[in-house]
């Protein structure tokens, strides 16, 4: 069991108001993910250029969003962030003490974060040689997105994504970004909880795995945006 927190922003110029909710709304809902795992928190930013900016440690949430750097990081959400990516870890596999294991995770394109369990990376890193920067199973979710680029013509970018996911098994809730297309955002439910929200005002969509997060930031307007 983990925690995820995100927010997919269209690149837009806000007011420093807006900008004020939206830094507060999602260092809120990683607080409130916190129950979710304890043993690591990490946030990761992507710009529209592609961008990316990680920033992680073996701290629970209320301690890592006091810390500098994340406070920095958070300054620099601006009109070109896409999206503000956060986790909060239980491990089933890798040491948090080794960041290389904690999320968001990034691999050659891809930078995600995952809550559930993969029971067969260990088989799939070995028929694919893919490279492994540590031990956790989470990565080869993001692996296997690496292969497949949003960019080509002959075939739909989501059948042949999910071609390749279809290939894990086990539990796996995620979002991914392929930093070739950082306007988009690929969304996996799959035994694990995970609930959005639209922002009209904000222009953007708001992620969670507590329900009752969106619920009490949003009222009655998330009553039925939990994903099937």
């Amino acid at each position: 069991m983990c925690g995820i927190a995100a927010l997919l922003l269209h690149p837009q110029e806000r007011s420093p108001r807006v900008w004020e909710e939206i830094r507060e709304i999602f260092t809120r809902n990683l607080e409130f993910n916190e129950s979710r795992g304890e043993a690591a928190t990490g946030l990761a930013l992507v710009r529209a250029d592609g961008e990316m900016q990680i920033f992680k440690a073996p701290l629970r949430a209320t301690e890592f969003v006091r810390l500098p750097e994340y406070e920095r990081l958070m300054e620099s959400i601006n009109a070109q962030t896409t999206l503000v990516l956060g986790h909060t870890r239980l491990p089933t596999k890798g040491s948090p003490e080794d960041n290389r294991n904690n999320h968001p995770i990034a691999t050659q394109y891809v930078v995600g974060v995952h809550n559930g369990q993969i029971d067969n990376d260990d088989e799939l890193f070995q028929q694919f040689h893919y490279p492994r920067a540590a031990q956790v199973d989470s990565e080869i979710i993001f692996r296997l997105l690496d292969d497949v680029s949003p960019q080509q013509a002959d075939e739909p970018y989501l059948d042949a994504a999910c071609q390749r996911l279809r290939m894990l098994k086990g539990k796996f809730t995620f979002l991914a970004l392929d930093t070739r297309a950082p306007h988009r955002l690929m969304v996996l439910k799959h035994h694990n909880p995970l609930c959005l929200h639209f922002h009209a005002d904000w222009n953007a969509l708001v992620f969670s795995s507590r329900y009752i997060f969106l619920r009490k930031a949003f009222g009655r307007a998330v009553i039925t945006e939990a994903l099937e």
